[in-house]
């Protein structure tokens, strides 16, 4: 990954850097830290936030060049907003909106100063932790293809390369030695975050089925069992939707399985995650406009979330079997290519109608998730799709569309997505859209029709999923080129990472 950001925690009375920035709360926005410097400076840093009219608000800053008295050249007041109600994703965001505003400015290192008390019930080591998390997702940058590097923004919304750029945050807090031990698990799902957008920002001629499974092969560094399926194995599993997607392609379908041997039993049902890895994707046949295709390209986020999550386990060493699935292809117009009216059979020996070459992504979960259950029998599956512009119609960019057949499973997914922010809505399955994909000449057509095309997707979907409790999630709305945020600014998100990797901590580790 790129730009990487070194983090180092340190105790309160540790000489500070150049660059300084202090969190302060809402109605204790003085607090000993920031009452200690205004001391030194002889009041002027009170001057300073008092001129400012700084009352500690969420997401206001004042800086304060060169105060006297002191070695600092530059001093931010970051506010907090209220300590007591900030929740563990606040202080994530908090660390994200601090490492911006210090990133817009020039230095290659800086001193985060965490002066808040009573964050929200959690210890201090874990608020330092989260905050040093989420200036770790904040500072992420792709510019790996760029010869010549751009140097820092002026506004905290710029770069965070160049000869300017910042490379080490010192995280001021009460107990450095426990906050570095927290942050290790936070790391490790930065890290996965990180990776699942690498995954989606990369051009699709550098990313292809075959690259992408070689990325995969990297994660058995951190315990993961890692098997590729190649066309000879896929075509002996009878994956005749998967398959057809990516025959008008010269680039190899790919079918990646990855395992996480976690739990204390080994007979522990595993959990299952599937992901949609269309590395690009013309519509085939059915050609889309060309304004936009080169989006296209990140046509693969469900299978880059999946993989990131397989990363996070694996290197907090999750105490669970999990199990991560992608099916990696190219959906691309050629004389090979299938066409509307084509009918395939399935895995899972239903056959479907293609009346559409662009409804691809349904057709690559189908056998996917049906050779997860047959082979895996997990305790629930949830897939990750870019699958319809339609759930973008509906929702945006803010919320990822959910459905689901399983009460109990579709909780505790929205509760992981209300504790980390990656914000999901419930969608209906009904019997109702099973009659709009019924078609005359196969089991199954693979649209709709013009209405309720996210629905007729999951419902398309629902038919490849037997007695296993399932989640499907439609990201296309925030996989990529989703709504910016304190902790991201990339075009490739890495959304789902975060949330699916809380669910299993919150519901599914056992102790």
């Amino acid at each position: 990954m790129t730009d990487r950001l070194d983090i180092a925690f340190a105790a309160f009375s540790a000489a500070p850097e150049a660059t300084v920035a202090v969190l302060a709360a809402q109605e204790q926005s003085h607090g000993p830290r920031l009452k200690d410097l205004d001391h030194r400076s002889g009041g002027a840093i009170g001057h300073a936030l008092a001129a400012a009219d700084f009352k500690g608000r969420a997401r206001s800053t004042v800086e304060v060049l060169a105060p006297a008295k002191t070695d600092i050249k530059r001093l931010l007041v970051v506010g907090a907003g209220k300590a007591p109600e900030l929740t563990g994703n606040d202080l994530t965001m908090l660390g994200g909106y601090a490492l911006g505003q210090i990133a817009g400015r020039k230095c290659t290192s800086a001193s985060l100063i965490v002066d808040i008390d009573d964050c929200g019930g959690a210890s201090p080591a874990e608020a330092a932790a989260q905050i040093a998390a989420g200036a770790v997702l904040r500072h992420y940058s792709f510019t790996k293809y760029l010869t010549k590097k751009p140097g820092a923004g002026d506004n905290g919304e710029g770069a965070t390369s160049g000869t300017d750029a910042l490379t080490r945050l010192v995280v001021h807090c009460a107990e450095p030695d426990k906050a570095r031990t927290a942050y290790t698990r936070h790391q490790a799902v930065a890290n996965g975050v990180m990776l699942a957008r690498d995954l989606v920002n990369e051009p699709a001629n550098e990313l292809g089925p075959v690259e992408f499974a070689e990325r995969v092969k990297e994660l058995e560094a951190f315990g993961v069992e890692v098997e590729i399926l190649d066309v000879p194995a896929l075509t002996d599993l009878k994956m005749g939707c998967l398959l057809a997607v990516g025959q008008g392609s010269v680039r190899p379908s790919r079918v990646c399985v990855m395992q996480w041997h976690g739990a204390k039993s080994k007979r522990a049902k595993p959990v299952c995650f599937v992901g949609k890895g269309v590395v690009f994707d013309t519509g085939g046949i059915s050609i889309k406009p060309a304004g936009g295709m080169e989006d296209m390209k990140g046509d693969m986020g469900g299978a880059a979330c999946v993989t990131g999550l397989m990363r996070a386990l694996a290197e907090r060493k999750a105490n669970v079997n999990a199990i991560g699935i992608i099916g990696c292809v190219e959906n691309m117009p050629s004389g090979a290519a299938i066409r509307p009216g084509d009918i395939v059979r399935s895995m899972s020996g239903q056959t479907v109608e293609i009346l559409n070459t662009d409804a691809e992504g349904r057709l690559v979960l189908a056998d996917v998730l049906w050779y997860a259950q047959e082979r895996f029998k997990p305790k629930f599956v949830i897939d990750l799709a870019t699958l319809t512009g339609a759930i973008m119609v509906a929702l945006g960019k803010e919320y990822a569309g959910l459905y689901s057949n399983d009460e109990k499973l579709a909780a505790e997914v929205q509760d992981a997505a209300k504790a980390t922010g990656e914000k999901v809505w419930r969608m209906p399955l009904d019997k109702a859209y099973d009659k709009l994909i019924d078609s005359k000449n196969a089991d199954v057509k693979n649209i709709g029709g013009r209405w309720g095309g996210a629905c007729t997707a999951a419902q398309f979907i629902q038919r490849f999923i037997k007695d296993t409790p399932w989640v499907h999630l439609d990201v296309a709305g925030t996989a990529m080129d989703g709504a910016k945020s304190d902790i991201n600014q990339s075009w490739g998100s890495g959304w789902g990472v975060r949330l699916l990797d809380r669910l299993v901590a919150d519901k599914h580790e056992k102790g």
